[in-house]
């Protein structure tokens, strides 16, 4: 699945490859894959002997295989695990040569993440100087269904300022952040100055964010959990009365933020969208306490299935400020695929 924010930018770069590909509701797709294709043939029967005996000799890559792989250049290898859909959004000669000017200059990548979500197998892989990047999702055959493959670019020098109020987490209980560091592989959001420092959390059990009809938002376990203001402060802007996407999966990209509820903190601005239509308790003007309910989770705006999207930023309007990095109580630093903890 992916869990969007109130924007989902394009990577683009000289070798950037992003294919994420989205059901009607918000999983990510396989449609087969796995084995090589083969090569041109005279005949029909020619080509399926070929393909026949790719299938039998051919031994799947790993998931911690792949980076090794990349290095190597066994991209006819890696392209043979693409989903039927994938392939159909990228050659293999686009993606060897994509490959081949990626790698050059790196010589290893390490494991920074690793995580199973609805049935997908998340990596990240950096190389040991931070400047390139791996991200690749595996179905339970070992298919790729997602991959992206970047430099990271420099760190800004923002990432070290903070703000000066100290934030308790918006919530309670355990959440699952599936959207949040300082690079764009851990958090897609860090590419645009607008919401550099946001993170988009969800709830998970057993390793899913639902359980049912993955189409209808009451089927995930973050849909209608209260939100907490995160710190003291008044309120400067509610939005109540966007709907909730329906199906899930189907998105607003009219309203990004959807229902929202800004508050000010001396200056700085906390920021929590996709709440859920109707469910704000609070009104423009109200003084709030660190912990008390401002309104329910939802699915409203940009998004592709029941988050929260909570961000700092030093103005009121999300489009015309900048992200701040967050100082979090206790030193707290979420990071993508952590289960963190929220006040009781």
């Amino acid at each position: 699945m992916t869990s969007r924010g109130v924007e989902h930018p394009n990577k683009k770069g000289a070798y950037s490859l992003m294919i994420l590909l989205l059901s009607a509701a918000v999983g990510l797709s396989a449609c087969g894959g796995g084995t090589a294709v083969p090569k041109k043939q005279d005949t029909p029967e020619q080509g399926a002997k070929a393909e026949s005996a790719v299938k039998s000799e051919t031994k799947l890559l790993q998931p911690e295989e792949l980076p090794k792989a990349m290095v190597e250049g066994r991209t006819d290898v890696i392209y043979s695990q693409f989903s039927s859909d994938f392939k159909a959004q990228v050659s293999q000669k686009d993606f060897k040569d994509m490959v081949a000017e990626f790698v050059n200059g790196a010589s290893a990548f390490h494991e920074e993440s690793n995580f199973l979500l609805n049935d997908l197998d998340h990596r990240i892989w950096i190389d040991p100087a931070s400047r390139k990047g791996i991200l690749a999702l595996f179905d339970g055959q070992a298919a790729i269904v997602g991959l992206q493959i970047l430099e990271l670019g420099k760190p800004h020098a923002s990432d070290e300022q903070y703000t000066n109020t100290t934030f308790r987490l918006p919530f309670k209980g355990d959440w699952f952040v599936f959207w949040g560091g300082n690079n764009v592989l851990f958090n897609y959001h860090y590419e645009h100055e607008i919401q550099r420092y946001a993170y988009d959390f969800i709830q998970v059990q057993d390793g899913r964010s639902y359980q049912g009809d993955e189409k209808k938002n009451e089927s995930y376990f973050a849909f209608g959990k209260e939100v907490l203001a995160p710190a003291d402060g008044v309120v400067v802007t509610v939005v109540n009365d966007i709907p909730d996407n329906v199906p899930v999966g189907v998105m607003n990209e009219q309203n990004p933020a959807g229902n929202q509820v800004i508050i000010e903190h001396n200056g700085e601005y906390s920021i929590l969208a996709h709440l859920k239509q109707g469910s704000a308790t609070v009104k423009e003007g109200d003084t709030v306490k660190r912990g008390e309910v401002i309104g329910q989770l939802g699915n409203s705006g940009n998004s592709s299935e029941p988050h929260l999207h909570f961000q700092v930023s030093d103005g009121k309007d999300l489009f015309q400020s900048r992200a701040i990095a967050v100082k979090w109580e206790q030193g707290l630093n979420p990071q993508r695929g952590e289960i963190i903890q929220g006040g009781e």
